[in-house]
């Protein structure tokens, strides 16, 4: 299972090419010519950059939903919305498309977030300001999520 580590910045050129950082391309070397897919964050304004292989995983999950069921379908239609599969070019560059670049509001200074099996695609100054915002207490939100789940340090 994939783990992504580090917060990368990078810079968007004018056409929305970036370049995949070294460190970031290095946790990728097994698998990085199966390619990515690139779509929308349910809950923030950035992009979500999936490997293959992680999408394929994903996909399964939505797959079973029934499709008869509109609430299912309606969903699915809007977690589609926007999805591109993209690769790097021979320099190590991807391209964002011009409506996710605008979803997302990217301008020149972007920010690659490590999210565990995917990489949050972030405008530099809203990632900033999401992970500064004052109204959120990162301690209470910890113990709120984490506070209650098992907690074993061993290393077996």
């Amino acid at each position: 299972m994939l783990n992504f580590i580090g917060v990368h910045e990078c810079k968007a050129d004018d056409k929305g090419r970036i370049m995949f950082p070294a460190p970031l391309r290095r946790q990728l070397l097994e698998i990085i010519d199966q390619g990515f897919v690139v779509k929308r964050s349910v809950f923030d304004r950035c992009l979500e950059l999936f490997p293959m292989s992680e999408w394929n995983k994903e996909m399964d999950r939505i797959n079973k939903l029934n499709r008869f069921v509109k609430k299912n379908n309606d969903f699915i239609r809007m977690f589609m919305a926007g999805v591109k599969v993209l690769e790097l070019d021979s320099n190590g560059r991807f391209l964002i498309a011009k409506d996710l670049m605008t979803y997302a509001g990217l301008q020149k200074e972007v920010v690659l977030v490590a999210s565990g099996t995917r990489i949050e695609i972030w405008d530099k100054e809203k990632y900033e300001a999401a992970v500064n915002d004052p109204a959120t207490d990162f301690g209470a939100l910890a113990e709120e999520v984490m506070g209650s789940m098992p907690y074993n340090t061993s290393t077996e």
